[in-house]
């Protein structure tokens, strides 16, 4: 089994960024792809950005540009930097792991809430 914990997430204005953590424990090493997924209120949960052990990323074309994920391997943490934050950001992400960017995702964090205001 595979914990993923976020943190980071909050209330900003429109251009303002964010910065969303999430640390993975338990039978990690088996995971080779984490990152993040959102879903806003009546939509489908939809891809953000992922990243593998070797760093390559994949992004959803609404956040190229603006939205950069990193990993740091030691800790098995994951962290999405969310720059020029615009209202239709706003939704919880979710934290994922999979065996690889592309695979299903196996795990899933709890969520945590962005905020952006107008």
């Amino acid at each position: 089994q595979v914990q993923l914990v976020e943190s980071g997430g909050g209330l900003v204005q429109a251009g303002e960024s964010l910065r969303l953590s999430c640390a993975g424990s338990g039978s990690i090493s088996a995971i080779n792809a984490m990152g993040w997924y959102r879903q806003a209120p009546g939509k489908q949960r939809e891809l953000v950005a992922l990243i593998n052990r070797g760093g390559s990323t994949k992004y959803s074309d609404s956040v190229k540009g603006r939205f950069t994920i990193s990993r740091d391997n030691p800790k098995n943490t994951v962290y999405l930097q969310m720059n020029s934050l615009k209202p239709e950001d706003s939704a919880v992400y979710y934290c994922a792991a999979g065996l690889c960017i592309g695979c299903r995702t196996a795990y899933w964090g709890q969520g945590t809430q962005v905020t952006v205001s107008s």
